[in-house]
């Protein structure tokens, strides 16, 4: 069958079919998670609400585990599978390997999806994002998750597939563009997640239906936690990857060193998931050893690599902007910025707030110490919500109006 492709008339770039199908159908179906999930975000804030308190206990903590679920694993896994889409085949202009699969993994998810918000809102498996054992939830719950895992590491490999035509098919010179780069630093994060996730879940769905006795608590919030923060570590590799998409598309700006680019990203693959080590440090089962070596040096690692991409991607702007004659003063390149779409303006508040809101108040929380006085407080959701709403879900929604 002939490779079609459509060319953008804002971005100039080229979409295949099969693959521009699949970015639309995958972002389509993350955004309508998203809407799910912003409602029931509306009915957890009137409920903590002194003066309202809508909901009673048993009916606020449904919603709150469906508000977990669709916004930090549906909504984000859905759309960084068109993000995938776009940095492997657009970018690379290349038609998508195996779209059959990245179709089954596409309704995959959605049926996985679909069933576990089924066995939330049927009662019983209130049990929260987190899940913990010993709450248990109805089988069809851990099933929909592990549904939508199988579903979103299809997907990766497709990626990977599709990164193996470009390269067979000589669609690019030399290394992969650094979009591509930090999307496959995304995937690779991702295959990790993925099989975290399914490393617990599959026992712990076992044990829904009877067939295990019992999981270790202590094991359960260990692995459970390279499913539930590493999933986030997708996000940050996926929208620093939308910010240098963006500065380039905008401004045609190029990294300062695009080589410390990515060596930044490569220290994401080694290091940042290690940062879910920090919603474990009030755990007694966990050695002090162990608390010491993931909140010292290897976060330090992951810090150092944020800071060099939150530095890198204004710097790249600014030295684009000066050599279009915006010189005077200190900022100037930044008041001549494009305000006014919302392709820049939602980036630069993703890269503001997550780098001062949400990456300082996640290096707070990975300090053992301070630790122990913000852990189960109002700061944690503080942190999520500077990450994954004003970071990640601002840049993914500002790159939809770019595409």
């Amino acid at each position: 069958m002939a490779t079609t492709y459509r060319t953008c008339p804002i971005s100039g770039m080229q979409f295949e079919d099969q693959a521009e199908k699949l970015m639309r159908w995958n972002a389509v179906a993350g955004v309508l998670w998203l809407l799910v999930g912003g409602i029931t975000a509306l009915l957890v804030i009137l409920t903590r609400w002194p003066a309202i308190k809508l909901l009673p206990a048993e009916e606020f903590y449904l919603i709150l585990t469906v508000h977990g679920i669709d916004m930090l694993i549906l909504w984000i896994l859905f759309f960084e599978m068109a993000v995938l889409y776009f940095a492997s085949s657009t970018l690379l202009r290349c038609r998508l390997a195996t779209p059959k699969i990245a179709w089954l993994g596409f309704w995959l998810m959605v049926v996985g999806g679909i069933m576990t918000n089924v066995a939330i809102f049927q009662g019983e498996s209130s049990v929260m994002f987190t899940s913990y054992v010993p709450m248990q939830a109805k089988p069809h719950f851990y099933l929909g998750i592990i549904l939508v895992a199988v579903g979103a590491l299809l997907g990766t490999c497709v990626f990977f597939g599709t990164l193996v035509v470009a390269r067979k098919d000589k669609t690019y010179q030399g290394s992969l563009p650094l979009v591509t780069f930090g999307a496959l630093t995304a995937a690779i994060i991702a295959t990790f997640t993925i099989l975290s996730g399914a490393g617990i879940l599959i026992p712990t769905f076992f044990w829904s239906v009877g067939l295990i006795k019992e999981i270790d608590a202590q094991l359960y919030r260990m692995v459970w936690w390279g499913l539930g923060h590493s999933s986030q570590q997708i996000n940050v590799a996926a929208h620093v990857s939308i910010w240098y998409l963006t500065a380039a598309v905008l401004f045609n700006a190029k990294p300062l060193s695009e080589k410390v680019s990515r060596f930044a990203f490569l220290l994401y693959i080694l290091f940042l998931q290690l940062a879910s080590a920090h919603h474990l440090l009030s755990d007694p089962g966990m050695s002090a050893e162990w608390k010491v070596l993931n909140t010292s040096y290897f976060m330090y690692f992951a810090v150092m690599a944020s800071m060099i991409h939150g530095f890198t991607v204004p710097g790249a702007i600014e030295a684009a902007q000066r050599r279009r004659g915006y010189t005077n003063g200190l900022f100037e390149w930044l008041r001549k910025a494009p305000w006014g779409n919302p392709v820049f303006s939602g980036m630069f508040i993703s890269l503001v707030s997550f780098g001062f809101l949400g990456g300082i108040s996640g290096v707070v929380l990975g300090t053992e110490q301070i630790n122990m006085l913000m852990h189960n407080t109002f700061y944690v959701p503080g942190h999520f919500h500077t990450t994954v709403v004003t970071g990640t879900t601002l840049a993914f929604m500002s790159i939809t109006f770019l595409l």
